[in-house]
């Protein structure tokens, strides 16, 4: 499962991925893969080229003379007022359905009052990131809610839409995405960026949180990734979950979407899988 995480938290799950792969052991070839915002990324990704080749990316020095950013970028100050924004819908809220019906409103009015072009923008970004990646034969899932019911989202192979589509969605943070007559918010809203109960009935689960499994909503609506865990655990599920190191933890939060920090982040990836690798490598098979 690869769990949502900027930008940062991306290029972290890369590192993990091929630390993995390093060591032989073969996550991408898992019965099931759910990603989550910018888990959703990884994922895609994945369809279309190799960690190896994914984590050489994430290692690669951003280019002095990159182009005036497009509608669809973020522009600076902007995490920290989405942030703002969603805490006070968060004070708002009487539950988690009532909170993404909130945050679904709220979306939609960014969308109506935004750029015009955003949405093609934020489509060519998107495809940018994931390539020429198309849904694979394996079981893919990718979380988001519908922003016009507040209702959660799984799409999969069968939903009859691109995987570009699919992530686009779960990575909409912001704006709502349109896909035909119907709009979409980041996945992330759906539970947490995990969303690992979706996980639920299979032997292994695989927990990847660039977030480190911490929520923002209320302790009591057990939202967290810890009190999914213990759900999957009951059910008879395995589990295990990396999360970062402590001394790399600002580099996500309110730093995620910060690109000069992805080389860093690819490395601390890196340095977990390698200090876990036994245990991990047990917990594969």
């Amino acid at each position: 499962m690869f769990g949502g995480g900027g930008s940062t938290g991306n290029a972290w799950s890369i590192g993990v991925v091929h630390a993995l792969a390093a060591h032989r052991v073969d996550v991408t070839s898992a019965h099931l893969t759910i990603g989550t915002s910018a888990g959703a990324t990884v994922a895609a990704q994945l369809c279309a080229a190799s960690a190896a080749e994914l984590f050489a990316r994430a290692l690669a020095p951003l280019p002095t003379n990159r182009a005036p950013s497009p509608p669809a970028r973020r522009p600076p100050g902007a995490v920290s007022a989405q942030l703002d924004r969603t805490a006070r819908l968060i004070a708002e809220a009487a539950d988690p359905t009532d909170l993404r019906r909130r945050l679904g409103i709220a979306a939609i009015e960014l969308d109506v009052t935004g750029p015009a072009d955003w949405r093609d923008a934020w489509h060519a970004t998107v495809r940018e990131r994931v390539g020429d990646a198309s849904w694979p034969d394996r079981e893919l899932r990718v979380t988001a809610v519908d922003a016009d019911s507040g209702e959660p989202v799984v799409f999969d192979p069968h939903s009859g839409i691109s995987l570009v589509d699919a992530v686009a969605a779960s990575c909409a943070s912001g704006r709502a995405y349109r896909i035909g007559d119907r709009r979409y918010i980041d996945g992330g809203y759906r539970r947490s960026s995990e969303n690992a109960d979706l996980a639920a009935g299979y032997d292994r689960v695989l927990v990847l949180s660039p977030f480190g499994g911490r929520v923002r909503t209320p302790a009591a609506w057990r939202q967290g990734l810890a009190h999914q865990v213990d759900e999957l655990r009951e059910s008879g599920s395995i589990v295990e979950t990396l999360l970062p190191d402590s001394d790399v933890e600002h580099l996500f939060g309110a730093n995620a979407m910060d690109a000069a920090s992805r080389p860093a982040a690819a490395r601390s990836g890196f340095a977990t899988v390698e200090r876990r690798i036994d245990e991990l490598r047990a917990f594969w098979g």
